[in-house]
């Protein structure tokens, strides 16, 4: 096995593709719930940017009680992280490049999944993870990640115009989920974050599953510096004051490494990946991967 299909394999092991349950290159012509030509295909596309907007989301979405509630009470991501982000990225795969009936399958497969997950959080407030409220800040801490990433790591160009069009298009699938009152525009996203910002916690709690993150396992020895390097990359897309909540803020000069050390790693991920959804996605509707 060649240089670029073991660090594709590697790849895999991280993502939800390695759970074989879906076929994404399936039916032939299917558009799924997007297409081709929507933004969130460009956004989602990119497998560096999204690792590191994925790590970051995680962190900014447990500095809300009860999220980070329902994953310690109703989740094993204590000893399994690696499925848990398997089966996270699973979800964005299927329902951003899945076909339309794959895509319906999962969200229907969350949502009563939801139902199961309630309890009271270390606040002492009860929580429900199928609660409207809940599941916006979940999407929003997600999206918002996403799109930072993008524009840090992949395409700085991308037009306020095409950003809002991205929030717009995400928000299908959290109000599928049941998310209420969801923002649709840069300015409303960033508007949203501001008005969260009183109920978002950093306790004993947060601490803890911070550093179960930081020292999150690597699909193996070799893609252990490279992990090391995105978690930073995740803290560093955090917005200032998430920074300073967590007690991981970056310096100007530690982003500067970190901006510098991505761009060789996210070059050589673009390099190797060669069958990832984006590219599967392409081929069922015919056309040639296209990055941007």
């Amino acid at each position: 096995m060649n240089l670029r299909n073991r660090i594709e394999q590697q790849v895999f092991r991280l993502n939800g593709l390695s759970l074989n349950e879906f076929d994404i290159s399936q039916p032939p012509g299917d558009p799924g719930l997007f297409g081709p030509d929507h933004v969130i295909w460009q956004v989602h596309g990119d497998f560096p940017s999204m690792l590191c907007g994925g790590i970051s989301a995680l962190m900014l979405q447990m500095l809300h009680p009860a999220a980070l509630a329902g994953v310690w009470d109703h989740s094993n991501f204590r000893q399994d992280m690696m499925g848990r982000l398997r089966r996270t990225s699973q979800f964005i795969a299927v329902t951003t490049f899945g076909n339309t009936v794959d895509a319906n399958i999962l969200i229907e497969r969350v949502k009563r999944i939801h139902l199961r997950v309630t309890g009271i959080d270390n606040a002492g407030q009860p929580y429900a993870a199928s609660d409207p409220h809940l599941l916006t800040w979940v999407h929003v801490a997600e999206t918002s990640r996403f799109l930072a990433a993008h524009l840090r790591y992949k395409n700085p160009q991308l037009s306020l115009a095409e950003q809002d069009r991205y929030y717009d298009e995400a928000a299908l699938i959290a109000e599928a989920l049941g998310a209420e009152k969801v923002p649709k525009t840069v300015q409303a996203v960033e508007d949203y974050l501001q008005a969260m910002r009183p109920e978002l916690i950093c306790d004993e709690r947060t601490l803890e599953v911070m550093q179960l993150l930081i020292n999150a396992p690597a699909p193996s020895w070799q893609a252990k510096p490279a992990m090391r390097v995105m978690l930073k990359a995740g803290m560093g897309l955090l917005p200032d004051w998430a920074q300073q909540q967590i007690q991981q803020p970056i310096s100007p000069l530690a982003q500067w490494c970190v901006d510098k050390e991505i761009a060789v790693i996210a070059g050589l991920l673009r390099w190797s990946i060669q069958r990832g959804a984006y590219a599967r996605a392409m081929t069922r509707m015919g056309r040639a991967a296209h990055y941007r």
